[in-house]
């Protein structure tokens, strides 16, 4: 039947034919190459994600004493909420460290974050107005692990009025212990 169709064309209809054949040839193994490589590149990327996991947990598994060991120092250690008073007792806390940097509070706001499995949170956002080694002072000494006090955000730039001064938007943040613990 395909024999008898291709007998009864001319010259140039049969070679438009090959040449629309040969196309269709390669765009279909233009896209299956092309499938079957991407389908490679995706597995190699799974594969070096899954190696990456694995030299994780080998960490872990290797270090789980040490691991074991903070958990236990956080259940023991870790504060427990008792209300929002406690965010302005971090204000305090915070105004009282600048103080003893010199360093210039403005604008402070407290206020309670979202509570996640692993922690509650109150926090202070304030600016600050200093010296560059004062304010890196005053970063070390509000971040203690025994305080449980940390930066969830910091943004600081040079005073444009005197270069020698910082100028910063910070939000601090005590973590207590998850409700319920």
């Amino acid at each position: 039947m395909i024999a008898g169709w291709y007998q009864r064309l001319n010259q140039r209809e049969r070679l438009l034919s090959a040449i629309v054949a040969g196309v269709i040839f390669l765009l279909l193994n233009w896209y299956i190459w092309g499938k079957l490589f991407g389908a490679l590149d995706q597995a190699r990327a799974d594969l070096a994600t899954r190696q990456n996991t694995r030299k994780v947990q080998e960490v872990f598994i290797r270090e789980k004493t040490l691991w074991e060991k903070r958990a236990q120092w956080l259940k023991e250690h870790q504060p427990v909420l008792k209300g929002p008073g406690d965010a302005s007792t971090l204000l305090d806390q915070i105004k009282q460290m600048a103080g003893k940097q010199n360093i210039l509070i403005e604008n402070p706001a407290i206020g309670t974050s979202d509570a996640t499995p692993d922690r509650q949170a109150v926090f202070a956002s304030f600016e600050v107005k200093s010296p560059w080694p004062p304010l890196v002072h005053f970063l070390y000494d509000v971040q203690q692990p025994e305080s449980f006090v940390v930066f969830e955000s910091v943004t600081l730039n040079i005073d444009p009025a005197d270069p020698t001064m910082m100028r910063g938007k910070m939000k601090a943040a005590r973590w207590f212990a998850p409700a319920g613990k």
